[in-house]
């Protein structure tokens, strides 16, 4: 029998191969965003979709150049969910590994990994945080290049394509997202 950890059973499983506070942080975020995004779309599966954000990442630090591909061997390893693995292993898809998004869980985890990592970035810079940032101040962000340089601005744009929104529907969504307790 395969398994679905809760939110935050995922935590404990993520922490076993992570322990940098950002990479923490990052999953707590993304867990959080895929958690607002699911009690809309999916509201049957919030917890699903928080395991999913949580254990995204969770042969980033230890294996990063075996990104998504070691995640598939840990996750199975730890007899999770086929339906897991998949989504995991998908939000590296024409990054690190040929594993499609398909369902729409996929491609929001797709589209939002990075995302959190540009308006973190952008919310940093501001004396209010997330409070009064809205889509056409983080466009801006976007634009800039050198701004939060690692954040792939391709792999967002082909995540809000993914989902058949804008850019500015991806972001504001996002932005409230984070914002929310």
């Amino acid at each position: 029998m395969s398994k679905i950890p809760a939110p935050d059973e995922a935590f404990e499983i993520l922490r076993r191969y992570n322990s940098e506070p950002f990479h923490l942080e990052h999953a707590r975020t993304v867990s959080h965003v895929m958690g607002v995004f699911a009690a809309k779309y999916d509201p049957e599966r919030v917890d699903f979709w928080r395991s999913v954000g949580m254990l995204h990442d969770i042969d980033f630090e230890q294996w990063p150049d075996r990104h998504c591909l070691k995640a598939d061997e840990l996750l199975h390893e730890l007899d999770m969910n086929e339906e897991l693995i998949h989504a995991v292993v998908s939000h590296g898809y024409g990054i690190c590994c040929d594993t499609e998004p398909v369902l729409y869980m996929e491609k929001v985890l797709f589209a939002v990994d990075e995302l959190t990592g540009l308006i973190g970035a952008a919310a940093k810079m501001r004396p209010t945080g997330l409070e009064g940032m809205d889509a056409k101040s983080l466009n801006k962000k976007f634009k800039d290049k050198k701004f939060a340089a690692g954040c792939s601005r391709d792999v967002i744009s082909r995540g809000a394509d993914m989902l058949g929104m804008e850019l500015s529907e991806l972001f504001t969504a996002t932005i409230e997202a984070m914002r929310e307790p």
